[in-house]
């Protein structure tokens, strides 16, 4: 705005006073223009066509510029009564005048350079209504100097309105153009700024001025098609709430698909604020879907529960009812409460419709019928996966049998098959001839809980395959019998709670793998239904000195994925005592990640809260290594998906620290104090040296973080391209793991190559994590370039048995559900972020932070924890009695439309099908008629529809 060139006016389509005004005489300039015209004449310029050559302007050019300063000295003159004519006439003028794109208007241009003047002649008028006009052209013509004299439009706009009744046609800032009224918020966003920074009072007005000058601007700014620019000024003055009220049919959808798009982009509160205003915005026009996906984002339980009871509609409740399922909302979240004659308080019963949707009671069943109509129903084998015979290798076949190749079989056959129900190895295997008795020891218990997979979500049926399991006289059997217990009612409930009762009594067993198989079940299966008779079962596990560190730690780990972004004190509380009760020894140990891990799940989303920073200021106080470690990862988790640009700059600072350069420094330092304390020093030191753990979290957190925002998820790439090239080894190891977690289920380009590229490195253990990445990427997706790649990894890895077995996982991945499951944490089109999925993702991930200490070691089935991630890539679209009904939809990839003029397509590239469809990661459905209208705002899932009363007529009309 400071360059006089590019002020512009808009001009009003007609102005009655433009046609009153008639060409003045030549007589009538003033004394001053006539002895200019006279020495032109002298000099042979006899006509004004010359007088405008001689000037590169034209007559009407001339004619305006001394009629302007014609005004400009009745102004000056001292009749009183000429003022308000000479006023009325410099704003027609300046308000009617027309320029192009480029230049500035001619009124401006010819009156700039009595600005000072007018300036001067200001201050000696007393206070009017003429004045008050003054100060308006004042305040236009300030713009032109807006380089030189800052914020000088505001200051006469300021001065203007306080001369003058708020009814006044006048205190419109509309009135002088659009351009006007951007360079007035331009200027109100500079002052508040001001204000805020020298934390001074306004020179002139007061900051109630301020705010109400903004809401004219942005009411103006609203009704000509600037929606970002009214949000933006009303965000820069601190009253984005106002705006509420300010909208009509026509604008609010604009404004609310704005204001989502800058959440991730602005400070913590802030975005809060935008959320709840954007909520208040879907709550006023009665747009309950977005209103409810807007409260799941706030993780608001009144919010989630005022939203869900809103709606008189059924149909309307019973698609809020299955968005509420999607995102794993816990029950009590949504019940009422009724006081009994004794003065308990008790949950009231959901209706029989609106509890099986909540319970995801029939997900198997239209999992199943999915699977038929798309073709993929029948049961893939190993081969069908692997394509062995496309494998250049001539070994792959004498290791077909070993305990290493049968135990990835196992994990491979239960993601591919995964809800099918129908697996050749383990469900639909004769008796006598089971998978599991192909695995050793601990395959055994993988291979029993691989029955929970292929069976996921169909509880009934699930529970009759893996009873005979149960009573097995092998405990690792038995153990993977209790875990696929657990894994078959992840994202279901039912209300025999048969989960609990049959893994219950297990949590006390003296057997660790049938104590840790009902601990984790009782986690997979309740995540995130926030159930205090859990928390009361699992929770004196982890204060207890006299169990094992494991048995704490996947207690804490249960109880985060149970309580997961509830903030719970009681549970907090009590991993932050046994942190500081247990010795150093057991803090050291590899599983004391996974305490911490429980304890940050707690906290994930919560974005700064009282008990969060409580929480933080605990850990720095706790002297330990492990402290530091939790710290990350609480902070990560509490920023997930956020992309706050301010914490991954954090986390990078993490990542710059040479623990191994500092200690040998010390080292060096240390040797001075003498040979009898050297030894016992160097043992301290060897200690904190393996302590780097905390950088390969603070790396997982930058992809944690930036994953819910694409700008932030491009740039963070760029990052790990560094650290990989300059980062210690323990940050190479994790780089690729933070890709995998950064474009799940996306298997984007320049991703899959580089993790190709890093799958070959010299560090098994880069590699290794490297294929477990790609299999992410690619979850669910049957990728042919990445299928294509595996082949060739198994191919160059055919010797190397670690690698090859993780190869065959990434191999599992990618064909998971045969195409049908996704395991992104992300929902209703990429905006709210899946706390349950989340967790298990990063339970997943920890457990590759030590890839040789867990997978690769006895604890494989921790590959499990996925199963909380995994949900149906699907769109179904049902009618008003729940049935399935076919139509026509297009899909294609998504398009950002925010903030673009008119209405644009929101996808490109689409395909037309029929109902079920599968939408991948970053695609988007939409209807292809009108015939239908749907119940949801995002074509995802299980979507209701509504028959259009017009559509038979049309049809009619049309034969």
């Amino acid at each position: 705005m400071s360059d006089p060139a590019a002020v512009k006016i808009a001009t009003p389509a007609s102005d009655p006073k433009k046609g009153e005004e008639k060409p003045r005489s030549e007589s009538s300039k003033p004394a001053q223009d006539e002895k200019k015209d006279e020495d032109l004449v002298r000099n042979g310029l006899t006509s004004t066509r010359h007088l405008a050559h001689a000037g590169n302007q034209s007559e009407e050019d001339l004619q305006l510029q001394g009629e302007l300063e014609m005004l400009v000295e009745r102004l000056k003159e001292p009749d009183t009564t000429l003022y308000r004519p000479a006023l009325e006439t410099l704003r027609t003028l300046i308000r009617t005048s027309t320029s192009s794109m480029t230049s500035v208007p001619k009124p401006l241009k010819f009156l700039r350079p009595h600005y000072h003047d007018l300036q001067t002649l200001y201050t000696t008028w007393p206070a009017s209504e003429d004045k008050s006009l003054f100060a308006d052209i004042l305040s236009v013509l300030a713009m032109t100097y807006s380089d030189t004299e800052p914020r000088g439009t505001l200051r006469y706009r300021l001065l203007a309105s306080s001369m003058r009744p708020s009814t006044s046609p006048l205190d419109d800032p509309g009135e002088w153009g659009h351009e006007y009224v951007r360079h007035l918020a331009a200027e109100l966003g500079e002052e508040e700024k001001k204000v805020d920074a020298e934390n001074k009072p306004l020179d002139y007005g007061t900051m109630d001025d301020l705010r109400n000058l903004a809401l004219a601007c942005a009411k103006f700014l609203l009704g000509h098609n600037a929606e970002p620019d009214a949000v933006d000024l009303l965000e820069e003055l601190e009253i984005v709430d106002k705006i509420v009220s300010m909208l009509d049919e026509n604008t609010y959808q604009r404004v609310a698909a704005y204001m989502l798009a800058c959440v991730s982009l602005l400070p913590p509160q802030d975005d809060i604020a935008f959320l709840q205003t954007v909520h208040a915005i879907y709550e006023k026009h009665q747009k309950f879907p977005e209103a409810l996906a807007v409260a799941i984002r706030l993780n608001d339980p009144q919010l989630i529960r005022k939203d869900f009871s809103a709606p008189g509609d059924l149909s309307m409740k019973r698609q809020l009812a299955y968005i509420l399922a999607r995102a794993s909302v816990p029950h009590q979240w949504l019940q009422n409460t009724a006081t009994e004659e004794d003065g308990d308080e008790v949950f009231e019963e959901f209706p029989d419709d609106l509890q099986e949707i909540l319970y995801n009671t029939k997900l198997s069943e239209h999992f199943r019928q999915f699977g038929k109509e798309v073709g993929v129903e029948e049961a893939k084998s190993l081969e069908d996966v692997y394509k062995s015979h496309l494998e250049n290798t001539r070994i792959a076949a004498a290791n077909v049998d070993s305990a290493r190749a049968n135990l990835a079989g196992t994990f491979v056959n239960a993601f591919v098959n995964a809800g099918f129900g129908n697996d050749k190895l383990m469900v639909e295997a004769g008796d006598g001839n089971s998978w599991i008795y192909k695995n050793k020891d601990h395959g055994m218990m993988s291979a029993a809980a691989s029955l929970g997979v292929s069976l996921l979500w169909d509880a009934d049926v699930g529970l009759s395959h893996v009873d005979k399991y149960s009573y097995s006289s092998e405990e690792y059997v038995k153990a993977g019998a209790l875990l696929a217990t657990g894994i078959i009612h992840s994202g279901v409930h039912s209300e025999a709670d048969a989960a609990l009762a049959l893994l219950g009594e297990h949590t006390e067993n003296k057997s660790v793998p049938l104590r840790t198989s009902a601990i984790i079940g009782l986690g997979i299966a309740y995540a995130g239904s926030h159930r205090d008779d859990l928390l009361q079962l699992l929770l004196p596990f982890i204060g207890d000195d006299s169990v094992s560190m494991e048995i704490a730690a996947l207690s804490a780990l249960a109880i985060g994925f149970i309580f997961v972004g509830s903030e719970n004190g009681e549970a907090s509380s009590t991993i932050l005592q046994t942190f500081m009760e247990r010795e150093d020894k057991q803090l050291a140990e590899k599983w004391a990640r996974f305490m911490g891990l429980g304890l940050a799940l707690l906290y994930l989303g919560v974005q700064g809260s009282d008990s969060y920073d409580a929480t933080i200021e605990t850990l720095k106080a706790i002297p330990y290594p492990i402290s530091q470690q939790t710290q990350i990862m609480v902070e990560m988790c509490a920023y997930a998906g956020t992309g706050n640009v301010l914490k991954v700059q954090e986390l990078l600072h993490y990542c710059d620290e040479h623990v191994l350069e500092e200690e040998e420094d010390k080292k060096d330092g240390e040797k001075k104090d003498g040979e009898a304390q050297e030894g016992e020093k160097r043992d301290e030191e060897k200690k904190e040296k393996k302590d780097d753990t905390f950088q390969a979290f603070a790396v997982l957190g930058i992809a944690l973080v930036a994953m819910g925002e694409e700008i932030g998820s491009q740039m963070s790439l760029r990052q790990f391209n560094h650290l990989m090239h300059y980062g210690e080894p323990v940050l190479r190891r994790t780089v690729p793991l933070a890709l995998g977690l950064i474009s799940t289920s996306n298997p984007q380009l320049p991703i899959m190559d580089t993790l190709s590229k890093y799958s070959h490195d010299n560090d098994l253990s880069v590699a290794l994590n490297s294929i477990l990445a790609m299999g992410l990427i690619g979850a669910g997706t049957n990728n042919a370039r990445l299928a294509q790649m595996l082949r060739q990894l198994a191919n160059y890895y055919a010797k190397e048995p670690d690698c090859l077995f993780m190869v065959r996982i990434a191999q599992g991945l990618v064909h998971m559900g045969k195409g049908t499951i996704g395991i992104t944490p992300f929902f209703l089109d990429r905006s709210v972020l899946h706390r349950t999925a989340a967790a298990g993702l990063l339970a997943t991930l920890t457990a590759f932070t030590d890839v040789k200490g867990f997978i690769l070691d006895k604890y494989h089935w921790m590959l499990y924890f996925l199963v909380l991630s995994m949900h149906p890539r699907f769109l179904i679209t049902l009618d008003e009695d729940l049935n399935p009904v076919p139509v026509t939809v297009r899909v294609g990839q998504a398009v950002d439309v925010v903030g673009q003029a008119g209405k644009p397509r929101t996808i490109s590239g689409f395909q037309t099908y029929q109902t079920p469809v599968r939408v991948a990661t970053t695609e988007r459905a939409e209807l292809a008629t009108e015939e239908y209208f749907p119940f949801a705002n995002v074509l995802e899932g299980f979507v209701i529809l509504r028959k259009n009363p017009g559509w038979e007529a049309e049809d009619k009309m049309d034969v």
